[in-house]
């Protein structure tokens, strides 16, 4: 959520930059509702302040003037009532701003360029390059299905589509690969989580995801409202909701695997084939909570974690910082590592890391205490893919394939796939 003050206090500022994000986002009446929530305020206290003299007044005519009470205190229950309906109306004010704000997305950092679209992103940097086959490279899903390790067919019989069974070898490296990421991030300096995946409304209000999202959400049936993850971002942010930390201690950094559940994918018609886009799927999560002069910082070397991990793979990839109009609801900065598929022939994101500054932290009452005696401060948290487990296991496919179509592994996994250096046929 915004600063409430930030935006009461500099409007203009906060509409032209929040409208470099595009999407046509609608104000409608919100300039007015502020002048109204700061109205009332103002009439409130002013109120209250009528209602102390006469406090007062009281008290001196209970001394000095008994004959004065009665009217002093008729006009106590006048000021009394005046100010209950004054408070009604700020509550009602108040819920209505509060709604709105929640409807918001986060500030563009001022680092973040301006944009309209994806097209306006900015390659920062590459590694690697892009193997060359003799031979036309075959996109994931034809290896997969030619292989027997990917059975489309049988999941939308039992889930319908945009599931995926995976076989033999491929279940394998699943969890070879989430171990391997894992223990690339321990070593980091990352503690491990395993969390909840079902999680409660307010849980996911924190990080963003509603009341904007609700429809990409999926929903339990029951008395308790539950909501499954679309990413462990949202019970490990909330690890430390309503909690104030030792600014000694950070930052903090987790790491948590956890299957990740979205009913928008593909809502738009794209990559109707294959692992890309899925209702269920797997992932690693970086999340971390810092100080606010250090998130910047704390972003740059969470982007070089994540790219560790497709250093060790071998792959091919870049960096992209995003722009104003390509940025998530609640980042102000993000950067999206994309990896090269050459049977796609193109490069595809595989993490996305943001710092989301204190847009989360306000909604979640995340707070740290910079010193002993010291009044407490909000958390920046950030948050990063190390990395989207199905994405990768796409990239191994199109990477290492041969040309018979067998797979090869990269050597590091081969202590995760119980000395195995390449995929067998199911």
């Amino acid at each position: 959520m915004l600063d409430p003050k930030k935006v009461a206090q500099n409007f203009d500022a906060v509409v032209e930059r929040l409208s470099t994000r595009g999407g046509n986002l609608d104000f409608g009446d919100f300039r007015a509702l502020i002048a109204e929530r700061s109205a009332l305020y103002v009439s409130l206290e002013s109120l209250q302040a009528k209602r102390n003299a006469a406090n007062e007044e009281m008290k001196r005519a209970a001394k000095q003037d008994p004959a004065a009470l009665e009217r002093l205190r008729g006009d106590l229950r006048t000021l009394s009532q005046e100010i209950k309906e004054k408070e009604r109306q700020l509550a009602a004010v108040e819920e209505r701003y509060q709604a709105v704000l929640l409807t918001l997305p986060n500030l563009p950092d001022p680092s973040v360029p301006v944009g309209t679209s994806e097209a306006d992103n900015v390659v920062v940097r590459t590694w690697g390059e892009p193997p060359r086959f003799p031979f036309t490279a075959k996109q994931h899903f034809e290896i997969g299905e030619q292989q027997g390790l990917l059975d489309f067919e049988r999941a939308a019989k039992v889930s319908g589509s945009r599931f995926v069974f995976y076989r033999g070898d491929l279940a394998r490296l699943e969890r070879a690969l989430v171990s391997f990421m894992i223990d690339v991030h321990t070593e980091r300096g990352y503690t491990e989580l395993l969390p909840p995946y079902l999680v409660s409304r307010a849980a996911m209000t924190v990080t963003g995801q509603l009341p904007k999202f609700e429809d990409d959400a999926f929903e339990t049936a029951g008395p308790d409202e539950r909501f499954l993850i679309p990413t462990a971002e949202v019970p490990v942010t909330n690890y430390h909701a309503d909690e104030i930390l030792d600014g000694e201690r950070l930052p903090l950094r987790y790491c948590a695997f956890s299957p990740c559940f979205r009913a928008e994918a593909g809502a738009a018609g794209r990559d109707t084939r294959g692992l890309i886009r899925m209702h269920q799927f797997h992932k690693v999560e970086l999340v971390k909570f810092t100080k606010p002069e250090q998130s910047m910082e704390a972003l740059e070397r969470m982007v070089d974690d994540a790219t560790e991990v497709l250093r060790r793979l071998g792959l091919h990839h870049r960096v992209v910082l995003l722009c104003t109009a390509d940025l998530g609801f609640a980042s102000m900065k993000t950067y999206d590592l994309e990896v090269w598929l050459p049977g796609a022939g193109t490069f595809r994101e595989i993490s996305s890391c943001s710092n989301c500054g204190d847009f989360q932290a306000r909604r979640g009452m995340i707070r740290f205490r910079p010193a002993p005696g010291e009044k407490p401060q909000l958390c920046h948290t950030l948050n990063g893919s190390g990395l989207a487990v199905g994405r990768t296991l796409v990239a191994l496919l199109e990477n290492y394939q041969r040309e018979d179509g067998t797979v090869r592994l990269p050597d590091v996994l081969a202590p995760y796939m119980g000395g195995r250096t390449e995929l067998r046929s199911a």
